[in-house]
């Protein structure tokens, strides 16, 4: 392990708050699931076990020496920050290393592009029921027995892929890729904690792009990658076999050598806290928190509803997408599977461009519902033209189109985050975000089997119009949006709010976690 003598105190000193601030920190309660007379914590997320103190032992820590509090930031942070980037973007490379060579797998193991596109929507599918129990663990036994399960799972489903190597072994190789795709649920919700735990206030959310841009890179080095290690040899069976070797030996020992790191880098949190929030969710025990009261009140937010849908038909349209886009290559483009992987990679990098840029946006602007109706409409217009000009004839027109099409497609993505966040507050933004993520796995699910068949059956027009049809009535459900801006006006002082701590049902309603923000102006 790394000893923690190597910490370094934010900008130099420990952090101040005033007294008075500090005192009433304890007492903001949230609406997040939590049950009534209890102290909500940052996020809606119960703090890992071992918190052990009260709210008043916290309020008592602040207040003494005049609201003094002593943080400092870890230099194992950036460690942390890297090796959990590593290990999702190996999780993420092994979800797109199938689809993207659909053509070479399905000779291999003899069987139909359905059962092929089975082994990327099997990420899909565990992730749904999963999802729950999964964020109940990172909340009751920590990030780093979560960390551990995400990156040895990993693991284990590479090094199944080993023993997969024969073309009578197709169970195996799906048994491997869902068990990758468990490991993919305890590594999705880890970036905002990380981030929370490990970074100090002015880098929180650049540490959680990264950690999230650290997962598309893998579907970009997926996308590039693997048609490169194995070409498409359709008479020689053997030579196919050592190839796809090459990949699954290449990719189970890096996961192990993560799998390692992580066990060496990753702690449960820093020495010190690196933010005042953090030195007080740290004293705060995690009972009583109801993730069902979390998503009652959740579903009761039209707002948030018509997002969820809306979100998810663009989500899983990028996910049908990615995984169908081999087979709508070499359609038209015989034995270009190395190109087809190269506009994959095209149109992952523009989207993580997409993305920066769009976060960038937001923050000087905070015009949430106008940017995703924006965006949403422009994936529109950027999927018909893919659509119309698959078939010219011209791979630089698929490589323009698809860059196109990510860049608006894949930076969509934390609009809808970040829109949550607001249209929810104070509403837990983990569960907010899980459901979010679920939506799309459900919605991805449907679309690449539907696409899928369509691509199949008819042609890859027929299945790029059907997801055309869903993204134009997401731009109808965006546009009813309600854009309550709570979390924004909160922050400026420019209304009055009242979050109450209790579930909406509740007939009690104490004044004492009712919090009243007055407008400064």
């Amino acid at each position: 392990m790394v000893e923690d003598g190597g910490e370094e105190e934010a900008e130099g000193e420990s952090g101040e708050m005033p007294a008075a601030a500090a005192a009433a920190v304890p007492r903001l309660q949230r609406c997040n699931g939590f049950l009534p007379g209890k102290e909500a914590e940052d996020g809606g997320r119960a703090a890992p076990a071992g918190g052990g103190e009260r709210a008043a032992e916290a309020e008592a820590m602040l207040s003494a020496g005049g609201g003094r509090v002593e943080t400092r930031l870890s230099r194992r942070r950036l460690a942390v920050l890297a090796v959990f980037s590593c290990y999702s973007l190996v999780n993420a490379f092994q979800w797109i290393q199938y689809s993207i060579l659909s053509n070479v797998f399905a000779g291999f193991y003899g069987v139909s592009f359905t059962q092929i596109d089975w082994l990327s929507m099997v990420y899909m599918v565990a992730y749904v029921p999963l999802i729950l129990p999964a964020t109940w663990l990172l909340d009751a036994r920590g990030l780093r027995l979560t960390a551990l399960l995400g990156a040895g799972l990993n693991g284990l489903g590479a090094w199944l892929k080993c023993a997969s190597l024969a073309p009578d072994r197709y169970p195996l190789t799906l048994a491997a890729q869902a068990v990758c795709a468990v490991a993919q649920v305890f590594i999705l919700g880890l970036p905002s904690r990380i981030a929370s735990v490990w970074f100090g206030p002015t880098e929180v959310s650049t540490a959680c792009a990264v950690a999230v841009l650290g997962n598309q890179l893998g579907t970009a080095i997926g996308f590039l990658l693997p048609p490169v290690l194995v070409p498409n040899t359709p008479n020689d069976i053997d030579l196919m076999a050592h190839n796809i070797s090459i990949m699954f030996y290449g990719t189970a020992i890096v996961s192990t050598l993560l799998f390692f790191l992580t066990g060496v880098v990753f702690e449960e949190k820093p020495k010190y806290p690196p933010s005042h929030s953090q030195a007080v969710l740290q004293t705060v025990p995690p009972e009583d928190y109801s993730y069902k009261q979390s998503i009652i009140n959740l579903f009761k937010n039209i707002p948030f509803v018509l997002l969820l849908i809306s979100y998810g038909i663009m989500t899983g349209v990028f996910y049908s997408v990615s995984t169908l886009l081999n087979q709508m290559i070499v359609t038209h483009y015989e034995g270009e599977e190395v190109n087809a992987g190269r506009i994959g990679l095209t149109l992952v990098v523009a989207g993580m461009v997409g993305s920066i840029i769009c976060g960038l946006w937001l923050d000087y602007t905070k015009t949430y519902k106008q940017t995703t109706l924006i965006v949403y409409i422009l994936s529109f217009i950027g999927l018909l033209v893919f659509t119309f000009t698959l078939d010219l004839g011209y791979l630089i027109v698929v490589f323009v189109t698809g860059g196109v099409l990510g860049f608006f497609m894949t930076g969509y993505l934390p609009l809808g985050f970040e829109f949550a966040v607001e249209i929810t507050y104070p509403e837990s933004e983990g569960t907010s975000s899980g459901l979010l993520n679920a939506s799309a796995q459900i919605f991805g699910i449907v679309f690449t089997l539907v696409q899928g068949k369509l691509t199949t059956n008819y042609s890859p027009r027929a299945g790029n119009l059907f997801l055309c049809a869903w993204i134009f009535l997401g731009i109808i459900l965006t546009a009813l949006i309600k854009s309550d801006l709570r979390r924004h006006n909160v922050n400026s002082g420019i209304m009055n709010l009242d979050v109450k701590a209790v579930p909406v049902d509740s007939p009690v309603e104490p004044e004492s976690t009712t919090l009243k923000i007055q407008s400064a102006l």
